[in-house]
């Protein structure tokens, strides 16, 4: 192939002509200017891109981005995928949703679809309210949170996204940011190379209903000592000076101070996102302040048969052995009578 008439794409490419209709400062914006910068670096065309949603805020997506869209029913957003990419395996199919959709009615769809390892690609919204319907509690909202739905504060407790990937089987879990734009980006070009179900976790701000959700994080003083950015094979340290890190001890993670009783960078852990063994992976998708910076980047990423590779094989391996090869061959295989 000549690869000076490939195309090289740029974000433009991905952005359609419809006006972007999200509450100004809503971090939804970040994800899509990202998403569609790592469209663009893919190089797959437009044409050969499906963005698929439910209902929520996060689910106008697909009307903003330049390729094939459907914005499907509330918590359908899995199954929809799942047909689209069964239907047409050479599709990159993307899945929009949030942690009202997603999670909720949604629930279901998502946990099978990460279960049967479809080629798709979730990008899933958290911002702990139900932004669209206007400020109801929602599956992530913390507990004791004061919400339109929970006046006296929500007695619930809520779902961690990670805890059901993991519980689900997944091979890839992932968790971003809306404001650290750099490790959203790395974190959304892994997950569209990821072949199976990839997951993102994406932790936006709700200005209007969540406002602040997620601001002990995003605060940009001190984000860096709250935050640890994983890399497959390198060191996990973290800290505005890159002074701090983890250890294990024991069965348990450990923060630890560069410098303080001898600790040098090579005691810290490696991360290894490939382990098939997940356990230290759950551990990191898993921490939460204060005592432990949150993980974001990619937290697991492990290859294994596709739902969509199964399925085509076995079309394939029945096709073979069958004398049926015709419409005709159908006809005459069934009982006839001579009248």
């Amino acid at each position: 192939m000549d690869t000076s008439i490939i195309k090289q794409y740029t974000a433009k490419d991905f952005k359609s002509d419809q006006y972007v209709r999200w509450c100004p400062g809503c971090g939804d914006y970040a994800v899509l200017n990202t998403l569609q910068k790592v469209m663009a670096d893919l190089g797959v065309p437009p044409h050969e891109t499906a963005v698929i949603s439910g209902i929520g805020c996060s689910s106008r997506l697909p009307y903003y981005i330049s390729g094939y869209g459907f914005h499907s029913i509330h918590g359908r957003g899995a199954a929809i995928a799942t047909g689209v990419k069964v239907a047409n395996p050479k599709l990159t199919v993307w899945q929009i949703t949030g942690d009202g959709d997603c999670l909720a009615i949604g629930g279901n769809h998502f946990i099978h679809s990460v279960r049967r390892n479809v080629d798709i690609n979730v990008i899933l919204f958290n911002n702990q309210i139900y932004g669209l319907t206007k400020g109801q509690y929602s599956p992530t909202t913390k507990k004791g949170y004061i919400t339109k739905s929970s006046p006296f504060g929500t007695i619930e407790r809520p779902f961690r996204p990670a805890e059901l990937t993991f519980g689900a089987r997944g091979t890839f879990f992932g968790r971003t940011l809306d404001v650290d734009l750099k490790s959203a980006q790395m974190t959304m070009m892994a997950a569209a190379k990821h072949k199976g179900t990839s997951v993102i976790e994406t932790l936006v701000n709700c200005v209007i209903f969540n406002d602040g959700a997620h601001s002990w994080l995003s605060e940009k003083e001190n984000r860096y000592d709250r935050l640890i950015i994983l890399e497959h094979g390198k060191p996990m340290i973290f800290g505005k000076n890159n002074d701090k890190g983890l250890v294990v001890d024991g069965f348990q993670l450990k923060v630890v101070t560069l410098g303080e009783n001898g600790v040098t960078e090579k005691d810290l852990l490696v991360h290894d996102a490939h382990c098939e063994d997940s356990t230290l992976q759950l551990k990191l998708a898993m921490m939460e302040g204060p005592d432990f910076p949150v993980a974001v980047g990619v937290i697991r990423d492990v290859e294994t048969e596709t739902y969509d590779e199964a399925m085509t094989k076995q079309i394939e391996e029945v096709q073979a052995k069958s004398k049926i090869k015709t419409f005709d061959d159908l006809i005459d295989s069934c009982e006839q009578w001579d009248m």
